[in-house]
């Protein structure tokens, strides 16, 4: 079981929401901090360890440079995010660009930069040659399994992803860039997502670990850095169990201990691109309720709609919901929780059980602090709303304005320019 604890006293919630206005996302910075922590201890048996935070959660640069400053790196997969990770004060020997369709312009900034190229295709080699002149000295690729390894459910089957270097090609991406010049290489994979089960992250450390003995074997390339992507889950319903990272890290440690060291393949360093597990549990949407209606079911109508957290609408998607303070009243109202655009599955939860709602109740919905806000949109014109960080001693820090419809406007041009 996973508790659903709120970030403040309800009483002290409810007069924030009253004080800066609903809806908006806060996020608990000492919790964050803890458990990326705990993530890195879990790990510090392997050789320069490092988690690249997976910057599409969470893209506000104040949270990637609170990561940055323990040690994390950044997994970037656009040109806005490498800005992010840039500005935030990453290195770029811990940046990572795993990015996919990329544009050219989009590898040239990152070989600027000097951030790790994933390349997520054979002909990605080419491309980079042909935009940057050359190859960098340290390149990683990233293997697609293909039928050997059956993604989870929100991954897909890997045969049918357009994610990844498939293994006839793997070889030969390893060849080729040895032949122009690369000096280190990385090898990553992403089969998973939102994934409870430890044993499906250890095997795939196994398929990597089996990859990088088979490479060596072959081309006589030693891997420098295995990536096992990111994909551990987080207990999203209350009945859920999360990941232990301390078990997970000893059961790993087993492995590499089984498959690297004992075959005399190491080191290799270790790395997650972990966005979800480190911040989504630290993230709550804040909302008003501004409507009860009763048709023919009852609708508990937010302030917020599927613009401030669409998985519920995009995936089925559970997120656990709290009508702040009242806790303890029994959950004895079956509502559709909804929002306002003109789309009917603008709905944060469908035949939920909550207590009773009335106009103005405050609602937390909780694990919003990873793609929730990141993952908005601007339907129905609807405005971004703000992120808040709370830190210690209850101090609120905005970390993220609310967007203004003159913000909104600000790209429109009233008055046409020919082109």
């Amino acid at each position: 079981m996973s508790e659903k604890r709120l970030p403040l006293p309800s009483d002290e919630l409810i007069a924030l929401a009253g004080r800066l206005g609903t809806p908006f996302h806060i996020y608990d910075g000492p919790g964050i901090r803890r458990n990326a922590e705990s993530l890195a201890a879990a790990f510090s048996w392997a050789p320069g360890f490092i988690n690249y935070f997976a910057v599409k959660a969470l893209p506000n640069i104040n949270i990637v440079r609170m990561l940055g400053r323990l040690g994390f790196g950044a997994d970037c997969s656009s040109l806005p995010e490498l800005v992010i990770a840039r500005d935030a004060g990453i290195p770029a020997s811990r940046i990572m660009f795993t990015s996919n369709d990329t544009p050219d312009e989009e590898f040239a900034e990152a070989f600027r930069m000097g951030a790790v190229l994933n390349l997520d295709d054979i002909t990605h080699i080419d491309d980079v040659i042909r935009v940057c002149g050359r190859l960098p000295e340290t390149i990683s690729f990233r293997f697609n399994p293909g039928p050997e390894r059956t993604g989870n459910a929100i991954i897909g089957n890997p045969v049918e992803a357009k994610y990844g270097v498939t293994r006839d090609q793997l070889l030969d991406c390893y060849r080729i860039a040895r032949d122009n010049g690369v000096k280190h290489f990385m090898l990553h994979t992403m089969v998973a997502s939102n994934e409870l089960n430890e044993g499906y992250i250890v095997e795939t450390a196994r398929m990597l670990f089996s990859l990088v003995g088979e490479i060596h074997g072959r081309l006589g390339i030693g891997i420098e850095q295995v990536d096992l992507g990111g994909g551990i889950g987080i207990p999203y319903r209350p009945e859920d169990e999360p990941i232990s990272f301390a078990s997970l890290g000893r059961d790993i440690q087993s492995l590499y201990r089984e498959m690297i060291e004992e075959k005399g393949l190491g080191p290799v360093r270790i790395s997650f691109e972990c966005g979800r597990c480190i911040t989504g549990p630290y993230g709550w949407l804040i909302s008003r309720v501004r409507h009860v209606a009763h048709k023919y079911k009852d609708y508990a109508g937010l302030d917020a709609c599927m613009a401030d957290l669409m998985r519920p609408a995009l995936y089925g998607a559970y997120h656990h919901i709290t009508v702040v303070g009242k806790e303890d009243e029994a959950p004895c109202h079956v509502y559709d929780v909804t929002g306002s655009l003109c789309e009917n599955n603008d709905k944060f939860a469908i035949d939920r059980k909550l207590p009773e709602i009335s106009k103005g109740d405050i609602l937390a919905i909780h694990d919003t602090g990873a793609h929730g806000h990141s993952m908005g949109f601007s339907y129905n014109a609807k405005l971004r709303h703000a992120e808040y960080l709370l830190e210690e001693g209850g101090r609120v820090l905005c970390i993220r304005r609310a967007e203004t419809i003159d913000d909104y406007l600000a790209t429109q041009l009233p008055c046409p320019e020919e082109v």
